[in-house]
């Protein structure tokens, strides 16, 4: 098999591709980015971000720097043409992520922030202005013709990864078609800088369900306000995108006129929701809008494109290091699929409240939500297959799959989030010493794979760091679960989980089984 250019390419620049490409420079790996604009974007599409996604991001940047105009998000309520508040879906309980639940965000800020971790890795090569043309898949890899400037070049990647959003060409190159749930609304969007101080209700997320037109408005971290209103089917378009209607519906709606706000950003978005009928052709694979598409009611479409990459980004390490066999790729459409399929419906299911044109619907909708006839979003899943704990009985089966909490520790006198301390990478937590349980075999494995080890009680050993949970968030955690021990992977989710330290080899020893790891020295 003859050596490839780059180990392997990320085909565009947005949220998706430019966390995929960081996780995956950060791991050492070759990697080539190929986007068509010339520049990164400069100004906000998406607006939020959940805190688990926050999580997400630190591993890919300096969060700090990421959310430095950031501000967090206490509610997103949906109201009726009254007034009256149907649902806040921003109270929808979860778990403690160590950063809000919900972060309003301003988008040019945090993909600077990637983009500059990105330019201090020698092994990725960013193309900006750079077009894919063609993509074939060959012996071993994909060929890839790019156009940059009229110069035409092919370049060579063992895998492909395509976030090149929702009309993605690596899609259509490999003949991958989208299933259409029946979702297709036009609204316009208006992006504006404060210039004076607004009214403080303008501080939080509301939703209007007016038959008669829809509206919503909410924050852009802490100096810029997105209004967003519903088109009718007369209105077009183009005409819609012209200025003067800007100021008119604002002015209608809200009052608010040149003197507030500085337009910069108008346009029109059909809000859809699409899914490709397969993530993967041979050592190609799609992510974030290049796979999948929802309507913005949930404020998930971004951070399910970088629960993509998360997803992706260590388990492409393994194959890429000859750790693991590529059969473990398979698991990164099985395991994200259902869950961005239950975020679309739920999307969805808020999309048509938000869009109902009927008066008579209407007012059905708004008996349902006062009577608590209209039951809120499920949480998001867990996943119920793929490298995960295949043991899922009793309470902490419930939670296999799932993102395990975040909360502020001391390790070594240092204190901080875990994932300061943890990284990217596998972390074992168990209330005593979990070297004391396992043979020097499994934790050579775990030490090798990467794999932090941590013990809450005061008897740390050699290899073995003691993590001083002062909020309790992980002592409560491995209680309420009545579990010792807690198996994390690089993306957050859990492995597994161990009922007594007894139990402690079954859980790592189902790891190797899971990851099929085929490199002895790593095994041994």
């Amino acid at each position: 098999m003859a050596q490839k250019d780059f180990d392997v390419a990320v085909i565009g620049y947005g949220p998706t591709g430019l966390t995929a490409a960081s996780l995956l420079g950060q791991l050492g790996h070759r990697v080539v980015v190929i986007e068509r604009w010339p520049s990164l974007y400069g100004l906000p599409r998406l607006t939020h971000i959940d805190g688990e996604t926050a999580r997400l991001l630190s591993f890919a940047c300096d969060i700090n720097e990421a959310l430095r105009e950031s501000s967090p998000i206490s509610s997103y309520t949906f109201y009726n043409a009254r007034g009256r508040a149907l649902i806040d879906v921003g109270k929808i309980s979860g778990l403690p992520m160590g950063h809000p639940a919900h972060i309003s965000i301003h988008q040019p800020d945090f993909e600077a922030a990637i983009d500059r971790r990105i330019r201090t890795m020698p092994n990725v090569v960013v193309h900006q202005g750079a077009e894919l043309t063609a993509l074939e898949i060959d012996d071993g890899g994909a060929a890839l013709t790019v156009k940059t400037n009229g110069d035409v070049r092919t370049l060579s990647a063992a895998y492909v990864f395509g976030a090149d959003g929702a009309r993605s060409f690596v899609r259509s190159a490999l003949g991958i078609a989208r299933d259409d749930h029946g979702f297709n609304e036009r609204w316009l969007n208006i992006d504006g800088e404060k210039k004076r101080p607004m009214a403080s209700s303008y501080e939080e997320t509301k939703q209007y369900c007016d038959p008669a037109r829809g509206h919503m408005f909410l924050p852009i971290g802490r100096n810029r306000q997105r209004f967003e209103f519903a088109l009718l089917k007369h209105e077009e378009t183009a005409e819609m995108e012209k200025p003067e209607n800007a100021w008119k519906i604002l002015a209608r709606y809200h009052g608010v006129g040149p003197d507030d706000i500085k337009i910069i950003r108008q346009t029109v978005y059909t809000f859809e929701c699409r899914m490709a009928q397969s993530w993967r052709r041979g050592p190609v694979f799609l992510g974030g809008d290049a796979a999948h598409t929802m309507p913005p009611y949930l404020g998930q479409g971004a951070c399910s494109g970088i629960r993509d990459a998360a997803n992706f980004a260590w388990k492409l390490d393994l194959v890429l290091r000859g750790h693991a066999p590529a059969a473990i790729l398979d698991s990164y459409e099985l395991e994200r699929r259902p869950h961005v399929a239950s975020i679309m419906r739920s999307a969805v299911m808020l999309g048509k409240i938000a869009n109902t044109h009927s008066r008579a619907v209407a007012f059905i909708r708004d008996l349902a939500f006062r009577f608590n006839l209209m039951p809120p979003p499920p949480p998001f899943p867990a996943f119920a297959a793929g490298l995960i704990q295949n043991d899922r009985l009793g309470e902490a089966g419930k939670v296999i799959g799932a993102v395990v909490p975040q909360g502020r520790v001391s390790v070594g006198g240092r204190s901080g989030l875990l994932d300061e301390h943890v990284g990217y990478r596998f972390a074992l937590i168990a209330e005593s010493n979990p070297a004391a349980a396992l043979d020097p075999s499994r934790i050579s494995f775990l030490r090798k794979l990467g794999c932090k080890l941590y013990t809450l009680a005061a008897d740390a050993g050699p290899g073995v760091e003691r993590l001083v949970d002062g909020e309790g968030v992980y002592s409560r955690y491995l209680r309420d679960k009545r579990v010792v021990a807690l198996l994390t992977r690089p993306d957050t989710n859990l492995f597994g989980v161990a009922t007594s330290m007894a139990d402690l080899p079954r859980l790592v020893d189902e790891l190797r089984r899971k990851l099929a790891l085929r490199d002895e020295k790593l095994a041994a």
